[in-house]
């Protein structure tokens, strides 16, 4: 019982910091595939060191057969943070977050092709009204950042759509768990980062200032390595029903966030799109 009130707790600590992602990202004045990789980067030296502490090694032999799996997923992911930090520079960060949390959405719908699961009444009615969110959403008119909040939503979108796709390959690997998982999808996804920002401007590092250091290596070593972490530490401990509702907390934070702190403005629609969307895909997780 200690256990899995520990884990509770740091899991829902590392939602909490998950949550606060757009918040630093927005003062690194990088490219959105710079930050990708250096977030890739840092992130892994971050996983290395616990492995090494807590004695913990990756076994190849076993694993193999899965690595093309690992790298199209890990690719994936490196693809994914691309077009969400480009969200956060187009639209504000809630309605980024809440746009990157269609993907849980386009995972149940697509699962019944890939698994061969049956899609039951309930998951229907949550994938339409979660899709009627989303459509709240896109409507809004006029607001953050002008007229290119739909470019926002739509890099939001993008960025669901790859999360999903690493959700849905991660279900055929079976041999990797964790954050083993995690450390060498990191791998793949600075192997595809590296020639993407050589051929998009290069590196530019040299130009941040403080301020921008500072959130980087507060982006890389906190909110992805340390963070990432905690967050399989503590889901080992716990009822899958449990982290997924606790999972809940990173979008929540982000809209604190980004009405809180940064002052970004919310109309009444895109509150209840964003309830459409986080309420009907928290209950589709819930078992009937």
């Amino acid at each position: 019982m200690k256990n899995d009130s520990g884990a509770k707790i740091m899991l829902s600590v590392s939602m909490a910091i998950f949550g606060t992602l757009g918040l630093f990202t927005r003062n690194i004045l990088l490219s959105s595939g710079e930050l990708a990789l250096y977030r890739a980067v840092l992130a892994s030296g971050v996983i290395l060191i616990y492995l090494a502490v807590s004695k913990q090694r990756i076994d190849f032999k076993a694993i193999k057969k899965e690595i093309p799996l690992l790298l199209v997923s890990g690719i994936a992911m490196g693809i994914n943070w691309i077009l969400l930090f480009q969200s956060y520079k187009y639209t504000t960060i809630s309605v980024a977050t809440l746009s990157y949390y269609f993907a849980p959405v386009i995972v149940t719908i697509t699962c019944p092709f890939l698994f061969h699961e049956k899609l039951t009444g309930k998951q229907i009615l949550c994938f339409c009204m979660s899709t009627v969110g989303l459509v709240l959403i896109i409507g809004i008119g006029n607001m953050g950042q002008g007229g290119n909040d739909l470019l926002g939503i739509l890099f939001g979108l993008g960025a669901a759509v790859f999360y999903a796709a690493v959700i849905l390959l991660n279900k055929f690997i079976k041999n990797v768990a964790g954050v083993h998982r995690t450390l060498l999808q990191f791998f793949a996804a600075i192997l595809i980062l590296i020639p993407y920002v050589a051929g998009t401007g290069g590196m530019h590092l040299t130009e941040l200032n403080t301020s921008g250091w500072i959130c980087l290596l507060t982006v890389g070593l906190v909110h992805t390595g340390i963070t990432y972490c905690m967050y399989f530490s503590a889901l080992k401990d716990l009822a899958g029903q449990e982290a997924a509702i606790l999972s809940y907390i990173d979008p929540l934070v982000a809209v604190l966030v980004s009405v809180v702190i940064l002052g970004e403005s919310m109309t009444f629609m895109q509150v209840l799109g964003g309830m459409f969307i986080l309420g009907f895909t928290l209950w589709n997780e819930k078992s009937s």
